[in-house]
């Protein structure tokens, strides 16, 4: 059925999380407290580490991270593919944008949101730092009360295991078996909250975000059993 979606109606998507803090030190008395019990219940999955060596890994829980972006990509026409990156360290003015973004061109029921694991993070992740930073949540984005079938929400993850749910497909694997490029010589996932805290260089996590999008994109191409995108057939923002 993917292949009778129209590609324009979709936006792809990726973000990229930071702790909220640069370090541990730095937390209020109440979130160190509450990142402390938080880190218990890591370490009784077999982590070894302290609270202060595990804070690293905050930025994924929205409740102690923070967005510092958000890149989308859209087909404008059937093989020109588009993307632009909201950043800011200021979480609060890229989430204004990108909400404005989904409010003006992606608000009917024939709109999507594509990403992947975007179910299990990036979508609630959005949704939760906007309810934080007192932003209403965008329809397409607002899972409150609606039947699974009403949630206008794909993800590559979730497509690839077709029903399987003992298995994690991770974006990189996925691109190496479809035989993508994916031209990651710069970062990583895991060293953006290094960049972000000790550099401030968000033009650099934003190239590396879009280059996750276009992955995205190239994926859900390939289950519609379409070739991928050539590189004059896409343009960074």
């Amino acid at each position: 059925m993917l292949e009778y979606i129209p590609l324009q109606k979709i936006l792809f998507l990726d973000i990229e999380t930071v702790p909220g803090c640069a370090s541990f030190s730095e937390l209020s008395e109440t979130f160190n407290m509450l990142w402390e019990k938080k880190s218990v219940q890591l370490q009784g999955r077999g982590e070894e580490k302290t609270p202060e060596e595990l804070y690293e890994r905050a930025g994924i829980y929205a409740e102690f991270g923070k967005i510092v972006c958000i890149s989308v990509g859209y087909f404008a026409r059937e093989r020109e593919f588009r993307l632009k990156s909201f950043y800011d360290d200021d979480e609060k003015i890229l989430l204004n944008d990108f909400s404005n973004l989904l409010n003006r061109y992606f608000n009917t029921r024939e709109h999507l949101l594509c990403a992947h694991n975007g179910k299990e993070f990036d979508f609630p992740y959005i949704a939760r730092r906007m309810l934080v930073n007192g932003i209403e949540i965008p329809e397409i984005l607002n899972t409150a009360g609606k039947k699974p079938w009403e949630v206008n929400h794909l993800d590559t993850m979730e497509l690839w295991k077709f029903g399987d749910y003992k298995s994690f497909a991770s974006l990189n694997l996925l691109a190496a078996v479809f035989g993508i490029p994916t031209p990651k010589d710069d970062i990583d996932g895991s060293q953006v909250g290094d960049v972000y805290w000790k550099t401030g260089d968000l033009e650099r996590i934003s190239t590396y975000c879009q280059k996750d999008v276009l992955t995205v994109a190239q994926i859900f191409l390939k289950y519609r059993c379409e070739t991928i995108l050539k590189e004059h057939e896409y343009i960074f923002g």
